[in-house]
């Protein structure tokens, strides 16, 4: 098989499937697609439970990646245990699927997510934090997660989220969200007052 280079395989396209592979899991059997990606030239994936193609109300969660949380079970946030939910919940029904996202740290990178834990340990939130580093509070974007939901050839879609902000954003790239699945889940004494800030100030939709 020649080598690939996933950055430049897409041609004129934004996004393209360009591999698909069994993957057995602990929680159940899914489908993992990846990408090629003009875009953000990042390489993001999704597991897929079922078959998509053509379906309406598809439930789905995208996930951004959190190396901290997902790889070292770190506390400080939920993003293991968000994750671990989505799949659980999807390997229960027919069809779902996880966007797993290359956007660690809100966007902002792996290292400057460490210094803005460094600043938390100091005395800031994880808003302040990110905009003293330069940033916004959240620096994802969406546009690719609509570009892959669109190249599953999925109709609409049950969004597994607390985040308005990913709701809008979809919707405004063409997506349809036609309901969203509340998804609250790793609740601990470290991450209080990071769910909290998420609440209070990123109108998070937690309890």
């Amino acid at each position: 098989m020649a080598r690939l280079d996933p950055c430049r395989a897409c041609g004129k396209d934004d996004v393209k499937i360009i591999a698909k592979a069994r993957l057995p899991t602990s929680y159940g059997k899914f489908t993992i697609f990846a990408f090629c990606n003009n875009m953000d030239n990042k390489e993001h994936v999704a597991i897929v439970k079922g078959k998509v193609a053509g379906k309406k109300m598809v439930p789905l969660r995208i996930h951004s990646e959190c190396l901290t949380g997902d790889v070292f079970h770190s506390l400080r946030c939920d993003c293991r245990a968000q994750l671990e939910a989505a799949i659980k919940k999807i390997s229960k029904l027919p069809c779902g699927v996880v966007i797993y996202m290359r956007q660690e740290g809100r966007g902002i990178g792996l290292a400057n997510k460490i210094r803005a834990y460094e600043l938390q340990d100091r005395g800031y939130d994880t808003v302040q934090a990110n905009l003293a580093l330069g940033f916004p509070s959240d620096v994802r974007n969406y546009d690719v997660a609509a570009a892959l939901i669109k190249q599953l050839k999925i109709k609409s879609i049950a969004l597994i989220t607390n985040n308005p902000d990913k709701i809008g954003k979809l919707l405004s790239y063409g997506v349809k969200v036609v309901k969203r699945i509340p998804h609250e889940f790793g609740k601990t004494k470290y991450n209080r007052d990071y769910l909290a800030v998420k609440k209070r100030k990123m109108a998070h939709m937690l309890s």
